[in-house]
Parts: C-alpha cells; structure tokens; sequence
C-alpha cells in the first residue's frame, strides 16, 4: 500500500505557514536536497487548492526559463497531480486532475492503488489536518527551522485526541534546521508522576 507523506517547512513553534523572511535565509543545499529528494518517493502530489494555485503559478515559469531549478520544475510538471477544491477548474498545469468525490475516500483509494508508489503532499495545511485526523498520514517529513515565528497557521490545529509519532530519522543542518521524520504510532502506556519520579536521582 503506498505511504501518504506530508512535506512541511516549519518552525520551532509549529508554525507551518511559510513567511519568506523566516524560511529563505535557512535554505541551503542541504534543505533543498531534503525538500527535493521527498519527491523521489512518490508519483503522486496532492495538493489543496491554495497550494495548486501558488505551484502552478510559479513552477511551470521555471521549468520554461531552464535555470538551475528547471530540473525539478520538469520532475513537478510530469508528475501525475491531485488537487483537493470544492469547485470545478480548469488546469493550466500538465497532468494535473481534480479529486475524485470525498478527500479520505479518494485518498484510500490512492493509497490503495497498485499503480501508485507513493503520495506526497506539499504544504497544503488544511489538507493534513484531515487526513491526520482520518488516521491516512503515514510520515510527517518536517524541516524544523531555529525560529519562533509567533503568527501565522500551525500544523496541528486544536483537537480532544493526541497523536503519537515514532521518530524515523534526524538530521541537523549547519543552519540549525533540523529534519525531523515523524511516522504515526500507537499511544505509549499510560503513566504518571509515579512512574517519572523513579526515573529521577540526585546528581554526584
């Protein structure tokens, strides 16, 4: 079955709605081998409507214009792409598709697909809240910026029921950045103060 992986430029404070000015000045070859290398692992993008809209307004120019990023602009462009909108559009991009009926049910069949490898879903916030809600996130592949950004859209909105993560992989940047691979795993045991303070000794 393929993996659903949500790729997301954040901050220390969760904030995952991107400002150029605190995410530009961290970017470096390392990010973007990172950011770039995700795609590899998957031959389907899904994609919220806002985040079509900025992708289709700016990588289809780049792949034309043949500069150094005109490579990964080629690799977006021949990849099959999903986008998640309540209204009907007319796709600029090649390869582009609107979703199938209900996003989670659309989404398991994808997941379900033989012919599909993997699905990666570039920002498109509103997007993973659902889909981590509905329990159809396999791994979240964040790139973690040193910065507080104080304002802005969070990953993680507000809900009664935690999510748990196993870490999969680290690496840190000499920016600081740290790239964090989180995959869904099941509640720890419960435990409480009674438990932790045997953890505790005195230092010496």
């Amino acid at each position: 079955m393929a993996k659903v992986i949500s790729s997301l430029f954040i901050t220390a404070d969760g904030v995952a709605e991107i400002d150029p000015d605190w995410h530009f000045p961290y970017f470096d070859e390392n990010m973007g081998r990172a950011a770039t290398g995700d795609y590899d692992d998957a031959n389907v993008i899904l994609l919220g409507r806002e985040t079509y809209d900025s992708f289709a307004g700016a990588w289809p120019d780049r792949e034309a214009a043949g500069e150094e990023d005109a490579p990964f602009a080629t690799q977006l462009g021949d990849t099959r792409k999903v986008v998640v909108s309540r209204q009907q559009l007319e796709f600029t991009w090649r390869n582009a598709e609107l979703i199938d009926g209900d996003l989670l049910e659309a989404v398991a069949a994808l997941k379900a697909d033989d012919a599909v490898t993997g699905i990666i879903i570039p920002g498109s916030i509103s997007v993973v809240q659902q889909l981590l809600a509905a329990g159809l996130v396999d791994e979240l592949r964040l790139l973690v910026h040193p910065v507080a950004a104080r304002k802005g859209r969070r990953l993680f909105d507000e809900g009664d029921t935690p999510y748990h993560f196993r870490v999969a992989a680290t690496e840190t940047f000499p920016t600081g950045v740290i790239r964090v691979v989180y995959e869904l795993a099941e509640p720890p045991a419960k435990a409480g103060y009674d438990e932790a303070k045997e953890m505790l000794s005195p230092e010496g």
